[in-house]
């Protein structure tokens, strides 16, 4: 449904991923009388051939849906850019993402909750591949307990994992919180959001699109920009909120002077490594014509997803060198409550390698395990390339910067070494690591040194990008922008520290929260 002319709207949301979508529907959902506009910068992909089944989702990155973001060249890595891939679809980053669930809120059929999105264990799903009881028994042996649920609040140890899926098949969120009713644009950039001066500081009062035209909100209205943790900070940049020396640098007239937009960002990091099979005739691997069980389309090929903590002797000598501090105590915010730094996950599958300069086919003779460090204190910015609203923002997550986060990821290297080199199931599953060239194989009591030279070359984001309008420094509790009425941002970029996540989760809630508290100030 296009946006007729000159209507003025109660909400205009930017953004039609998933938080916008949820609070579209949300909205409508307690208030049918409502008017609502989602405006996307994507198009509408319900029926697009790759979406809806999870093993294609290969396809899509770098297709028509993907803004095909890189980062800044990573100084703290090997000084190489890093893909970021970022969604340009309705329905946002669900259409591309692993749907892994790791902290599931309560729009998910798990707990007993009666939402709308449904999720599935790999068991559940009637997928039983051959490596199940084989990788369960190396986590084991290397001191992991198996836990029922890794979304119960307690995730450390290994629990089998949990997708976002309904019957084998990807979940829009277009579809899953319906949009009847809604006004919606796609193929549509934002280029600012409009304010007017009011009697307490500026008012959001509509947006204009590339190509000058304007759209309005009433008297009471609100913009919601939910365009994600990379774009919603330059449309604030681009309408002129943000940090008073960067706008001038652009000739942006400033209209709120707020430093943090675009400051404190953060995203995970992770590392894959490769395996060869011993025996891949067994049909252990995708790519095997003996890999060939119907079920096993259903998702992602992985059976258990396992998360740890880190030793904290060497966590707290970590924190020190950055904090500059002679003593960490136990109640520093990463110590304390034994907290989840990493995430690991072993997959029947070789795929992305080209990272590290390998060519691996995907024929059933080798796997992966990757490694994900939940809790970065590394932290970078989202910055304007131009004043050019379509063109993409600069990318800085600034991986590897701290000597905390080093620490963490040579544990997550030693564990998988662990894993797969020193456990009697990994040494009998696996014949070698498959290296790229000019590196050699590390077992868990390798150098600093030489677990730092693999990460630089193989560090890469795990597409959680989130923090530039952190919410207590751009945006409050209820995601209004300061010195801005009638403009709150509702999307991964409010968050303002490391959740160890996979975020999908938690923006959904955040969402279906935002929703309860737009909707009870409308009474108010």
């Amino acid at each position: 449904m296009e946006a007729p002319t000159d209507a003025l709207y109660d909400y205009i949301i930017v953004g039609g991923g998933t938080a916008g979508c949820v609070l579209a529907s949300r909205l409508l959902e307690h208030h049918p009388n409502l008017s609502v506009l989602v405006i996307e910068a994507g198009s509408d992909v319900t029926n697009h051939p790759h979406v809806h089944k999870p093993l294609e989702s290969a396809n899509l990155h770098f297709s028509d849906i993907d803004f095909k973001y890189f980062t800044t060249p990573q100084v703290h890595l090997d000084g190489k850019p890093r893909y970021a891939c970022g969604v340009k679809a309705l329905s946002g980053a669900v259409t591309i993402n692993s749907g892994t669930t790791a902290m599931a809120p309560t729009v998910w059929k798990q707990h007993g909750f009666k939402g709308p999105m449904h999720t599935a264990s790999v068991s559940s799903s009637g997928r039983h591949y051959p490596l199940r009881e084989t990788i369960l028994n190396a986590w084991k042996g290397v001191g992991l307990k198996q836990i029922p649920d890794a979304n119960n609040g307690a995730p450390q140890g290994v629990a089998e994992l949990v997708e976002n899926r309904r019957d084998g098949l990807r979940q829009l969120t277009s579809v899953a919180y319906p949009l009847k009713g809604v006004h919606v644009m796609t193929d549509s950039f934002v280029s600012r959001i409009i304010l007017s001066d009011g009697t307490l500081g500026k008012v959001a009062t509509g947006v204009e699109l590339v190509g000058g035209r304007q759209l309005n909100v009433k008297a009471s209205g609100e913009v919601l920009l939910c365009a994600g943790a990379y774009r919603s900070p330059q449309v604030l940049m681009l309408s002129g909120i943000g940090d008073k020396r960067i706008l001038a640098g652009h000739s942006i007239p400033l209209q709120v002077d707020l430093p943090s937009v675009g400051q404190h960002f953060h995203d995970h990091q992770m590392i894959f490594r490769y395996w060869k099979l011993r025996h891949p005739e067994k049909g252990l691997a995708m790519g095997s014509s003996n890999f060939a069980d119907p079920a096993f389309e259903k998702g992602n090929p992985m059976d258990w997803l396992a998360t740890t903590t880190v030793p904290k002797d060497g966590l707290k000598a970590a924190i020190a060198k950055d904090e500059h501090s002679t003593t960490v105590d136990d109640d520093h915010v990463l110590i304390k409550g034994q907290r989840s730094h990493l995430e690991f996950n072993v997959l029947y599958a070789a795929f992305g390698a080209e990272q590290i300069g390998l060519e691996i086919p995907v024929d059933g003779t080798s796997i992966m395990s990757y490694c994900m460090a939940c809790l970065p204190t590394s932290r970078g910015s989202i910055s304007l390339e131009s004043t050019d609203p379509t063109a993409p923002p600069i990318i800085d997550p600034n991986y590897y910067a701290t000597e905390a986060d080093r620490f963490v990821m040579r544990e997550g290297w030693r564990m998988m070494s662990r894993l797969m080199l020193e456990t009697p199931q990994g040494k009998d599953l696996v014949s070698d690591e498959i290296l790229p060239e000019g590196y050699q194989c590390l077992s868990s009591d390798a150098t600093d040194n030489d677990i730092d030279a693999r990460i630089h070359i193989g560090g890469v984001s795990c597409y959680h990008p989130a923090a530039s309008c952190s919410m207590g420094k751009v945006v409050d509790s209820s995601c209004k922008v300061f010195g801005v009425e009638g403009l709150r941002v509702v999307d991964a970029s409010v968050i303002p520290v490391p959740l160890a996540a996979h975020y999908q989760s938690p923006v959904f809630a955040l969402a279906e929260q935002a929703a309860d508290i737009i909707i009870a100030d409308k009474r108010g």
